[in-house]
């Protein structure tokens, strides 16, 4: 049984895995950065990197402690290689050619979203391909039909912020602190999201896309003015948000052909009510749901380990040489989109 090393930097968090090909993560590692962010209400990349530096090779040894093995007992290294904050992703992927070149393995770079989108595969055997991906990480969002590993066709991207990005914004703006995304959902929770009439950018429209920006000024302007509770604003947002989605991953569903399943991906993906409305969502087009467990969803080691066991069954590997990316594109053969800019 093959057995690989995962390790991601890409962002704030410090992770390093092993995992089987048989799906069992035999030891993680997971050091968060939040505090050292908090007080700047958000990342600070060198902050992160020289955390990363400081972190990645003793959270190394405690995984393979646990596991009982020495780094000459995997067959492979896995690395975040891109997209991501360029810092981070060069301290994981050096660290990485290190220890393949000291243990003569294979070097395996991952694109931080393909671990992502197979990560559910990781929880879910019985997932095949191809399945169409809600794929909600950080400064991406993103519709894409998952045809096979290394394998995806782009449907709708962002043309301005992300989700993940209009709900740190967010909280942000309502005082709520970093990170932002799980504050905004608890405080969502206890207000009215009829009490705040917002925006739903793109909503109906014939275009497949995402847009967030709108949507995000139309919060500041509700906070700005006052008359709202601060409660009922993040449950209007986060209500107009899911709406928005909903909107556009239907017009997926009804453009692609011969998927049995929907799946989401991602930190959002941790968001209880979007796991909910998907879910609805897919059940009334006779579609299997299906979502990580919470704890693959934020970024981790383990979706890289298995990313990396995915590209290893096909026999894929990368030269030592493989250049950090802070920008790489899943489908690098999708057409531009208006605004979306680099982050397409």
């Amino acid at each position: 049984m093959e057995t690989v090393l995962g390790i991601e930097s890409s962002c704030d968090e410090t992770a390093a895995a092993l995992v089987t090909g048989d799906r069992t993560i035999l030891a993680q590692r997971i050091a968060s950065q939040d505090d050292a962010h908090r007080p700047y209400g958000g990342i600070v990349p060198e902050i992160a990197a020289r955390a990363h530096a400081e972190r990645l090779a003793p959270l190394i040894e405690e995984v393979l402690a646990e596991a009982d093995m020495a780094l000459g007992d995997v067959d492979a290294i896995a690395a975040t290689a891109g997209p991501g904050l360029i810092g981070g992703v060069m301290v994981g992927l050096v660290t990485a050619k290190a220890l393949a070149m000291a243990s003569d393995k294979p070097l395996i770079a991952i694109n931080h979203l393909e671990g992502h989108a197979l990560s559910p595969r990781l929880a879910d055997p019985t997932l095949d391909f191809p399945y169409l991906l809600l794929l909600v990480s950080g400064g991406h969002c993103q519709l894409l039909l998952v045809e096979q590993v290394g394998r995806y066709r782009r449907l709708a991207t962002t043309i301005d912020d992300a989700l993940g990005e209009a709900f740190d914004k967010t909280a942000k703006m309502l005082g709520l602190g970093y990170p932002g995304g799980p504050a905004v959902e608890r405080l969502a929770a206890t207000g009215d999201a009829d009490a705040v009439t917002l925006p739903r950018p793109l909503m109906g429209s014939a275009e497949p896309h995402f847009s967030f920006a709108g949507l995000k000024s139309a919060v500041l302007r509700a906070k700005q003015s006052g008359r709202h509770r601060d409660a009922d604003i993040a449950a209007a947002f986060q209500q107009a948000a899911i709406d928005c989605v909903i909107d556009r991953t239907k017009r997926a569903i009804d453009v692609v052909d011969d998927v049995s399943a929907l799946v989401v991906a991602g930190g959002v993906a941790a968001n209880a009510s979007v796991r909910s409305a998907l879910e609805e969502l897919a059940g009334a087009h006779g579609l299997r749901f299906v979502a990580p467990p919470l704890s693959l969803c934020t970024d981790n080691a383990a979706m890289i380990a298995w990313a990396g066991l995915e590209r290893l069954a096909t026999g894929q590997n990368d030269p030592l040489d493989f250049a950090a990316r802070p920008r790489w594109p899943l489908d690098p053969d999708a057409e531009p989109v208006r605004g979306a800019g680099v982050k397409a």
